[in-house]
């Protein structure tokens, strides 16, 4: 059975980092928490691994896969930013904010068919975030099989997904459920695609021109 690291104590949490960090970096898929749900990553840059990640899940191309980064710079990497995006990372992140970017246009990756886009987090939970910083972005996706509850355990991931995962991660059952407010900032209008964590006025106090979900985008 694929193990499964108890990150609460410091000694299985170092080695479970570690065989994380090392599944990567062959490619394969690793499970940690999140500060929403527990997600099922794999080295973005690794076409394979994220093929074999979206077959773990029964997910096809059409829903690609969104990238979780450990820190501005990674965000500047993989993504065009700009003074909106600036703003709203500074205000937001780590936290429950999605943003729907411009890929940088060097960038050689395969995440699904995301028509030249990438949709970007920092997620607030240490263990996620200590497994970043190590292996730099990764493509990641909630913990379970699609159609399927969320898992909000690695016990319950594990569950699901068995030995087409290398790694799991355990830090307990996840705070929250609710999911990350997603916000595209690909365009020229900034605007709410999914209500989440962070709804619309906490938007606008920072980015004003932010429309919300059911907003019409005026004409040029």
């Amino acid at each position: 059975m694929t193990p499964l690291y108890d990150c609460s104590d410091e000694t299985k949490r170092v080695r479970g980092l570690g065989a994380a960090r090392r599944a990567v970096r062959n490619g394969r898929l690793v499970v940690f928490p999140t500060d929403t749900v527990y997600g099922i990553a794999a080295d973005a840059f690794t076409p394979d691994a994220v093929t074999a990640l979206l077959a773990a899940k029964g997910r096809g191309r059409d829903m690609p896969v969104p990238v979780l980064v450990g820190s501005t710079a990674m965000l500047s990497g993989v993504a065009v930013t700009g003074p909106t995006v600036d703003a709203l990372v500074e205000a937001f992140w780590p936290g429950g904010l999605t943003l729907i970017c411009a890929e940088q246009p060097s960038l050689h990756w395969d995440l699904g068919d995301t028509s030249g886009t990438v949709a970007v987090r920092m997620p607030d939970h240490d263990v996620a975030l200590d497994l970043l910083k190590e292996t730099g972005p990764l493509a990641v996706s909630s913990a379970n099989v699609s159609g399927r509850p969320p898992a909000r355990t690695a016990a319950d991931a594990r569950e699901q997904l068995g030995d087409s995962v290398a790694v799991y991660l355990e830090s307990g059952s996840t705070g929250q459920d609710t999911p990350s407010t997603i916000v595209d900032v690909s365009g020229d209008t900034p605007r709410v695609l999914r209500q989440g964590a962070l709804g619309l006025d906490r938007l606008q106090e920072v980015v004003p021109e932010i429309q919300g979900d059911d907003a019409a985008v005026p004409d040029a």
